[in-house]
């Protein structure tokens, strides 16, 4: 039944969303907020647990078999700049600010993931946290860090 690693991986990703999920429910309720604290979570766990079970029911371990690839070495380094990238937002978000952390990620990410029009890639990567800075700052009320912006 678990033969294949995408079995396993989304029995896994099962539990962390269970996990998720129960400390999703502990959050303590805001009165006077339009969308409560613990929605967003809510919503990204039970996604988390429907995308899994589809990522159960779709692994074939006949085609796993087949299908073994290596990585290659400038695939690897791609990936190690990208999670690099990530613990660096992480980092960065409350001190520098969601909107500047959000636009030089998205920019370097699409950058180093092969998309190389610059200018609808600066557009995209100012636009896209401008638009959800916005919208979760003044249409859903849900503070994002503003970091050294004086807005």
């Amino acid at each position: 039944m678990l033969k294949s690693a995408e079995r396993k991986i989304s029995i896994i990703f099962i539990l962390l969303a269970i996990g998720y999920l129960i400390l999703s429910y502990q959050l303590s309720p805001y009165p006077f907020v339009p969308v409560d604290s613990d929605f967003v979570p809510k919503v990204l766990g039970f996604l988390l647990i429907a995308l899994s079970i589809i990522l159960f029911f779709n692994s074939n371990p006949k085609e796993q078999e087949e299908k073994k690839s290596n990585i290659s070495r400038q695939d690897l380094w791609i990936l190690l700049f990208v999670t690099a990238l990530i613990i660096l937002y992480i980092s960065l978000l409350e001190i520098i600010g969601f909107v500047i952390v959000s636009m030089l990620f998205i920019f370097s990410c699409s950058w180093m993931l092969g998309y190389k029009n610059f200018k609808v890639n600066a557009i995209v990567s100012l636009l896209f946290p401008v638009t959800l800075f916005y919208i979760f700052n003044y249409l859903l009320q849900i503070n994002l860090p503003s970091g050294i912006l004086p807005f």
